[in-house]
């Protein structure tokens, strides 16, 4: 489980990000989580798109004490606990950390803040696969199960519009 912990990322693959970067709109402005691993890739496709400062609310999952431990262990530990965080995301937390809902809540609040500042502006948002996921859900208004079916690996695109009080969604995990 890897939430809040400070990683690096894997940006070894130029021609992959160079086809992310020429992928997304010049003129988006583009902002990304304060984890490394989110802000050196924001940087790494950045080109001249305007930067906005990172923002911690744009943060993976906080994973609390199963922070950098692997699932076996943690089922190990408390196997009901673990079963109910996955199978029944929402109100479940691990121990120290945050559930589905208090995620979804943090992330929802930051990307309406960026909305109500940048009207009518590409956003090019550079998170986490929780991140990613709770605007899925939003934007596809499903149960959090069927967005957490979703697969999103790394250097992908996920588009997301708001268009007034509505949402939708193009594609899921594009890999440009």
């Amino acid at each position: 489980m890897v939430g809040w912990s400070d990683l690096p990322a894997d940006l070894s693959d130029r021609a992959a990000v160079a086809r992310l970067h020429d992928h997304l709109p010049a003129n988006a402005v583009v902002v990304s989580s304060d984890l490394c691993r989110a802000a050196d890739t924001a940087t790494a496709i950045q080109g001249a798109r305007q930067r906005l400062p990172h923002l911690p609310d744009l943060r993976e999952i906080n994973f609390g004490t199963w922070e950098l431990r692997g699932f076996k262990e943690i089922e190990a530990e408390d196997p009901e606990l673990a079963f109910a965080y996955w199978d029944n995301p929402g109100d479940v937390r691990p121990p120290n950390g945050e559930s589905w809902n208090d995620v979804r809540a943090r992330v929802d609040a930051a990307i309406d803040q960026l909305i109500a500042e940048y009207t009518g502006c590409d956003l090019v948002v550079v998170a986490h696969f929780g991140v990613i996921l709770t605007q899925v859900q939003r934007a596809l208004d499903v149960d959090a199960n069927e967005a957490l079916s979703h697969r999103i690996d790394n250097l992908s695109v996920t588009e997301v519009t708001h268009h007034g009080n509505r949402w939708s969604v193009g594609r899921i995990n594009h890999l440009p």
